[in-house]
């Protein structure tokens, strides 16, 4: 995990406008992600929250506005150099190589995002299969498992990383009650490490028993009504 700045936000927005046309997706939105906490984002669909996900990640540049990583403005770097850099996300649809066994599709996060080889990778996929409770499955094909599963493969390519801001997007969709007990303990045991998370999650419950912050968005904008 990259270094974290004494005192400071692991990821920042500042000011971020986006349009599509002649809508306004996000309307001057500010928020920072602290590292060791759980910041969460809640609202209807439609409230602007998986565009912001875009605009933090670098796979949409937002029109106006920062995005700030440590301190460093990242708004022109493009999402594979973001990764780089200790960013790590999931997606709303569940983004896996099918094909894949589970244990690659970690590979590819340890080397492609970590910057992993050899030994190391290896060092960072048997460490994540530990980690999610996948070691049974680890040389099955993805696109042989069940949606709760896969949900658990997509966040293990992320961690094989080892970053140090992970963006959640509706992790929790699809995992059965043990499973969404698996990820709870296992968020806040990362964040108290000293992981920055940035979570949205339209489970009020595990967004309630979990976050630190909790911010509300509503027509491109966050609402003042947060925790």
């Amino acid at each position: 995990m990259s270094p974290v700045r004494p005192g400071g936000s692991r990821l920042g927005a500042e000011g971020l406008v986006c349009r599509f046309g002649g809508v306004t997706a996000l309307d001057g939105v500010s928020l920072q992600v602290p590292p060791g906490r759980i910041t969460a984002l809640t609202g209807a669909n439609g409230a602007g929250k998986s565009t912001l996900f875009r605009c933090l990640s670098g796979d949409l540049h937002p029109d106006a506005g920062r995005v700030r990583l440590d301190g460093r403005d990242i708004t022109g770097l493009p999402e594979y150099v973001r990764a780089r850099l200790g960013l790590a996300r999931t997606f709303q649809q569940v983004a896996v190589f099918a094909r894949l066994t589970v244990a690659d599709n970690l590979r590819v996060g340890a080397e492609q995002a970590g910057g992993c080889r050899g030994r190391q990778a290896d060092a960072a996929v048997a460490r994540t299969l530990r980690l999610l409770g996948l070691g049974r499955d680890a040389e099955r094909p993805a696109g042989s498992l069940p949606t709760g599963t896969l949900r658990l493969v997509e966040l293990g390519r992320a961690l094989a990383a080892d970053p140090g801001v992970l963006l959640l997007d509706e992790p929790a969709a699809g995992l059965d009650p043990e499973q969404t007990e698996r990820l709870a303990v296992l968020l806040t045991a990362l964040a108290g490490n000293g992981l920055a998370v940035l979570l949205v999650e339209h489970d009020r419950e595990l967004v309630d028993r979990i976050a630190d912050r909790v911010h509300t968005m509503g027509a491109g904008r966050i609402t003042p009504d947060g925790r």
